[in-house]
Formats: structure tokens, C-alpha cells, sequence
């Protein structure tokens, strides 16, 4: 399941997919990610302003965080909409430079980032994970936007 192992339960029931869906997938910045053929939103992406960042980020730096069902894993969705997203955060926002991180154990999350450019910044551990009521390590990736543009520079 998606939920655990980034840091959230599980839905158990549509009021709690309600409520999510109201909170947490309607912030600014967060787009669903939907397929191209049909547009059904498969997952969501989304930009942390540095005062809400999981790190440490500069007040020119972004975080930024996705999810996408088991079912399209691998297909490289959200490696397409971390790209689209870089390109808008230090093109049209200014941004200097990106944060993104994972848990301990989300080797998927963490392959995502290495092919979107992230490199391994630094590791956060005893971190408490609220919603799911226990304590976790955390690994932080960072982009600048030199680096961005230097792996981007045939675009």
C-alpha cells in the first residue's frame, strides 16, 4: 500500500477520503497526476513552501512530494511529473533549488528521485511521523537549479 511507507494511514472509509482530499490534495501547488489518455488522476504531486518543508529549506527553495497507486507504479508517471514540476518551480517560481526525501525503505521513492537529478543531502533520523503514530528516518535529496539546467541543457 501507498499510504505506510510514505507516511500516512491507510484510508478507511470515503468520509476519510473526503477529508484528505479537502486538506491535503487541495493545497496550492497540488496537481493530480492523471493518465494522458483519459485523464483519470492516478496520483498527486505537489510544491512545500520553505515554511512547511520536512527539512531545513532556504526561503528560495521548494520541497516537493508525490504518490501514485500500486497499480502505475513503474511506468514513469512520476518521474514525468517531477520533471514538469522542476521545470516550473525554477523557470516561472524562481525557485534556487529543490528538496524531496523519503523514508527509510521506499526504494521506489528513492530511485525516483536519483532519475529526476536529486542527489543525497543528508539523513534525519528519530523523526516523528504524526499521522502514523511512530517515529521514522528520513532521507533528504536536493537539486539546485545550476544542476537542474546542466542535466537539462538539450531540452
Amino acid at each position: 500500500m501507498v499510504g505506510p511507507i510514505a507516511g500516512w494511514p491507510v484510508h478507511t472509509c470515503v468520509e476519510n477520503s473526503r477529508e484528505i482530499i479537502k486538506t491535503v490534495l487541495s493545497a496550492p501547488e497540488t496537481y493530480a497526476v492523471c493518465l494522458k489518455e483519459d485523464n483519470r488522476a492516478i496520483g498527486s504531486i505537489g510544491l512545500i513552501p520553505p515554511a512547511q518543508s520536512h527539512t531545513k529549506a532556504a526561503e528560495t527553495e521548494i520541497e516537493t512530494g508525490y504518490w501514485i497507486g500500486v497499480p502505475f507504479w513503474g511506468n514513469g508517471y512520476i518521474p514525468e511529473a517531477v520533471r514538469r514540476l522542476q521545470k516550473y518551480a525554477f523557470e516561472e517560481l524562481g525557485c534556487t533549488a529543490m528538496w524531496c526525501g523519503y523514508y527509510d525503505g521506499n526504494e521506489k521513492s528513492k530511485r525516483c528521485q536519483e532519475k529526476c537529478g536529486f542527489t543525497y543531502h543528508h539523513t534525519e533520523e528519530n523523526k516523528p511521523c504524526p499521522l502514523m503514530g511512530d517515529v521514522r528516518t528520513e532521507h533528504f535529496t536536493y537539486l539546485t537549479k545550476e544542476q537542474w539546467q546542466a542535466n537539462n541543457q538539450n531540452d
